[in-house]
């Protein structure tokens, strides 16, 4: 079996490759807070309302931009920009042109190494539903990176 996601340039993956490099972590749906003065990104434990915690994966997927208007739909020009896309992001890693981890689904080919190696928000977040903008502060977390 091919290693492409560890050859390939990420503008070379066609929409398959590119959703099978997602690692199924979850943290880019937690919400974030940045510092204003120094620009630190803080994340919290708050999710998306829209995000299937158990799966860590966006119960509607094909519409989140549509209902959660500030959802950012990654592009392979974007993954080495983003600075809140936390360090075990594999389009972040693969965007500098870093391996994956051992623990992704594509190396160990189980969708739930990610769980077993703690680096997804299963069971560690809650629903911004429950939380108001305004509290974010409260669930500020430093497990993420």
């Amino acid at each position: 079996m091919s290693d492409w996601w560890n050859t390939l340039p990420l503008q070379a993956l066609d929409a398959e490759q590119w959703e099978a490099l997602c690692d199924g972590c979850a943290k880019c749906c937690l919400h974030k807070l940045q510092d204003e003065e120094t620009g630190e990104i803080f994340y919290t434990k708050v999710r998306c309302r829209y995000l299937d915690e158990e799966s860590c994966r966006c119960g509607d997927y094909a519409h989140r931009s549509q209902l959660m208007p500030n959802c950012i739909q990654l592009a392979p020009d974007m993954a080495g920009d983003l600075q809140w896309l936390p360090v075990t992001c594999a389009y972040r890693l693969r965007a500098k042109g870093e391996p994956l981890p051992e623990w992704h689904p594509l190396i160990s080919g189980d969708p739930e190494t990610v769980h077993r190696a703690g680096v997804s928000i299963r069971g560690r977040a809650i629903s911004d539903e429950y939380v108001h903008p305004d509290g974010y502060d409260e669930h500020i977390v430093r497990w993420v990176e």
